[in-house]
């Protein structure tokens, strides 16, 4: 099919990647400007831009989608489909209206499940054991059109957001070809979202990071998880920030929430059980084990 991709971070380029391998006939690629990073603050493209250079397909980097500009580009370029992956930028009905056979996303959750800018960490940080990936057609609502094809996936007790974020964006280049061969075929099936089933997640700010000792550990363990590898949980060790990356589940052991337990690994007791820190940060350090890190860094006094 000739199709327009519209995508920006890293969770787009197998995607993108995946329909040139399928033999789609890409006409152009929308993504997000140049950004500063680094020291030097060194402009930088989009990794969906260093892919569509590659290949040689026209980028189109616009502010706006709004005020017509963007949508006359789109037109000249006669795409039958827009697939969009995390571009970052709200289609306006305009640019929906455009392809023959609309505008379909690819989301990183089950749908109706969380709709919105960070589902892989909160499915994470609300303890989901399942998650996946879902293709829907796009309406003018937050990720609120119809469901195409679905594929779901475990969550390991002890995968990252980071971890899950690279399986998630694999299942997404395998299903989009899938549901673009349905479409093709005249195969492909649509279902209305429950709104009744819905939940929402937000995009993620350093507020969440701060650790409440009084929960459970398993609250405890799925922020560090669901936090990593930004902007990464924290707790406050002799007037620092101490960044923490990665922890492991502990059983049998009891104390006051934020007490951390004598002894050559970093064990802090929760509201209920407790947490080995294994892989920690300190502010303004490079990371290392949590053994590693308490000795050269004695336990404060009190809790946490």
């Amino acid at each position: 099919m000739r199709l327009l991709f519209m995508g920006t971070p890293d969770f787009a380029v197998p995607c993108l990647q995946s329909l040139l391998d399928a033999g789609h006939e890409v006409c152009g690629v929308f993504t997000q400007p140049d950004k500063p990073k680094g020291r030097g603050y060194a402009m930088t493209p989009p990794p969906v831009k260093e892919l569509a250079v590659r290949h040689g397909i026209p980028v189109f980097q616009p502010k706006t989608l709004r005020g017509g500009a963007a949508a006359e580009e789109i037109r000249a370029l006669s795409p039958e489909v827009i697939v969009v992956v995390a571009y970052g930028k709200i289609l306006p009905k305009e640019v929906l209206d455009i392809p023959p056979y609309g505008c379909v996303n690819v989301h990183a959750s089950l749908l109706p499940k969380y709709r919105g800018a960070a589902p892989i960490q909160w499915s994470i940080l609300r303890g989901e054991k399942t998650t996946g990936v879902t293709t829907m057609y796009m309406a003018e609502g937050l990720d609120t059109g119809d469901m195409l094809m679905k594929a779901e996936t475990e969550i390991g007790p002890d995968e990252t957001a980071g971890e899950l974020h690279d399986r998630l964006s694999q299942l997404g280049a395998d299903l989009i070809v899938r549901t673009l061969d349905a479409m093709k075929a005249g195969t492909l099936t649509r279902t209305p979202q429950d709104d009744a089933l819905s939940c929402y997640a937000p995009i993620l700010t350093r507020d969440l990071s701060k650790i409440d000792w009084t929960k459970t550990a398993q609250e405890i363990h799925n922020q560090v998880r669901g936090l990593s590898p930004w902007p990464s949980a924290s707790t406050v060790w002799g007037g620092k920030t101490l960044k923490i990356h990665k922890t492991k589940l502990l059983s049998g052991v009891s104390g006051d929430p934020g007490e951390v337990k004598p002894g050559k690994s970093l064990v802090v007791c929760c509201g209920e059980g407790a947490v080995e820190l294994l892989t920690v940060q300190y502010e303004g350090g490079k990371r290392m084990s949590g053994a590693d890190f308490l000795l050269g860094h004695p336990a404060p006094d009190g809790t946490l």
